[in-house]
């Protein structure tokens, strides 16, 4: 994500604290935090996936998915 998104990004915010936001300007705001998300969370998957484990043999090998459990409440 560019520079130029941040910037308006944190310029709605500022604005709907101070004075709110017409109807555009919030379709406008999610649609820019979703795609903010949307970079930040490949960008962490990226880095994730270029970790590698070295095991005391010297061996290295990629992190493995965590295993999803279900909780009960």
């Amino acid at each position: 994500m560019d520079k130029k998104k941040i910037t308006r990004i944190n310029e709605l915010a500022k604005k709907q604290k101070s004075e709110g936001l017409t109807e555009e300007e919030k379709q406008e705001q999610f649609a820019l935090r979703r795609e903010y998300i949307e970079a930040y969370k490949r960008s962490l998957l990226s880095q994730l996936d270029s970790i590698r484990i070295v095991e005391p043999d010297g061996t290295k090998h990629k992190l493995a998915p965590k295993k999803t459990t279900k909780y009960k409440h």
